[in-house]
């Protein structure tokens, strides 16, 4: 106990004599520059003036002592300025409705009847597109909603801000989804930039067992409005 109390002391009085306490407050010129180097990150301005000062008075100077510069007062300002403008603008990013917020278009409405192919879809184009026509196993885009016979939106891809991306043709989707695009018997396919109203009836839909977990019910007859947005 007496060694260890000895050894305190000594090492006690080298530290009063280096005038450090506590942490360096003191620093020699080579650990200057390696101090300075790790608070740029967190405090530049302190590390700023740090540097600045003489090679001569670098191993005497206390950290605490610095003063900012004239240049170091008007950046500080300028950041505690452009805080309100940072803060602002993050909020308008937040706040500004998403993608997934925007609302369902109205239904589609046609100048002529509904037609019916041979399998018993019925269609109409509320817009004929110009653009290319899908071919079967290729991947095309499509915007659509889905209602029920009394109106209901069951489902819509313009909620979700993104149209659905799928392939053609292989049963990806619901039989009526793949004549009713790709065309079929009586049917027309659609090309890029098209919209056409689907009248689904359950046999080329979801069948007597329905999906959704009740959404949509056994035996349903569906609308769709599809719209076309891409197509290799």
């Amino acid at each position: 106990w007496c060694t260890i109390a000895v050894v305190s002391a000594q090492m006690a009085a080298t530290t009063a004599a280096a005038g450090i306490s506590g942490r360096p407050l003191l620093i020699s010129s080579r650990r200057r520059s390696t101090a300075a180097r790790r608070t740029v990150a967190a405090f530049p301005i302190r590390a700023a003036s740090s540097l600045d000062t003489d090679a001569s008075s670098r191993s005497s100077v206390s950290l605490d002592t610095f003063q900012p510069s004239r240049q170091q007062q008007l950046a500080s300002r300028r950041e505690a300025l452009a805080l309100p403008a940072a803060f602002a603008a993050a909020f308008v990013a937040i706040s500004s409705p998403s993608p997934a917020t925007a609302a369902v278009p109205p239904a589609l409405e046609c100048a002529v009847e509904l037609q019916t192919g041979a399998s018993g879809l019925q269609f109409c184009d509320a817009v004929v597109g110009e653009g290319r026509e899908p071919t079967k196993g290729t991947t095309i885009k499509a915007n659509y909603t889905g209602r029920l016979a009394d109106g209901r939106v069951f489902d819509s891809s313009y909620t979700r801000g993104k149209p659905l991306q799928f392939t053609i043709g292989v049963g990806q989707v619901i039989r009526g989804w793949d004549e009713g695009i790709l065309g079929g018997e009586g049917i027309p396919p659609m090309k890029v930039g098209g919209k056409r109203l689907l009248v689904v009836p359950a046999k080329l839909g979801y069948g007597d067992r329905g999906a959704g977990g009740g959404l949509i019910p056994g035996g349903a007859t569906l609308t769709f409005d599809v719209e076309l947005v891409a197509a290799p």
